[in-house]
């Protein structure tokens, strides 16, 4: 698959998947989850949804340093469009990344969103993102298709687990969402 995007690359798609591939850049993915985290907290006036997005994208970069030390994997024999970062080939960082962070997005605001066409638009969105990641790390030479793979699976997993332990845990007599609880005591 490497050398077949390779082979067929254009100028356009160059430029596009380089904002792709930007999409989940380091210094961008820091920077708007500390934008969103401060939003969230300005907006919603409690640190439910900040923490969860800083664990979610937090995880999933702690567990993708640690895999790529262990597994080394080298990146694909084609031309690189990117500059190789210092880290292995697998997984992809910068999809678990854009999962995390993309994903984490969504799942906050479709919480606080009632409106279903809303809610839809934000997923489409939110699935978007790391897909176009996805493609551009390909298209660029800078993963293999498992690379890419398993960092979907990982940001997606770092997601879950962070959702589940922080803004759907089962609190209180009634063992309901905390986030529900969260949403209807500021209702009140």
């Amino acid at each position: 698959m490497s050398r077949a995007l390779a082979a067929d690359r254009t100028s356009e798609w160059n430029t596009l998947t380089d904002f792709g591939s930007s999409l989940s850049d380091t210094p961008y993915i820091v920077a708007l989850t500390a934008i969103a985290a401060i939003a969230f907290r300005l907006l919603w006036k409690r640190w439910l949804e900040s923490v969860f997005l800083i664990v979610a994208v937090w995880s999933q970069s702690l567990v993708f340093l640690a895999t790529t030390e262990v597994v080394g994997r080298h990146r694909p024999p084609v031309e690189h469009l990117d500059p190789a970062p210092p880290t292995s080939s697998f997984p992809s960082g910068h999809v678990s990344a854009a999962v995390a962070f993309y994903c984490g997005l969504a799942l906050v605001l479709t919480t606080h969103t009632r409106n279903r066409a809303l809610q839809v638009v934000i997923w489409v969105l939110g699935v978007a993102a790391p897909l176009s990641v996805a493609f551009s790390r390909l298209y660029r030479g800078m993963h293999f298709l498992t690379d890419v793979s398993w960092g979907l699976l990982l940001g997606l997993v770092c997601v879950v687990v962070a959702a589940r332990a922080i803004l759907f845990r089962r609190v209180g007599a009634e063992g309901r969402p905390a986030v529900a609880l969260k949403a209807q005591a500021q209702a009140s």
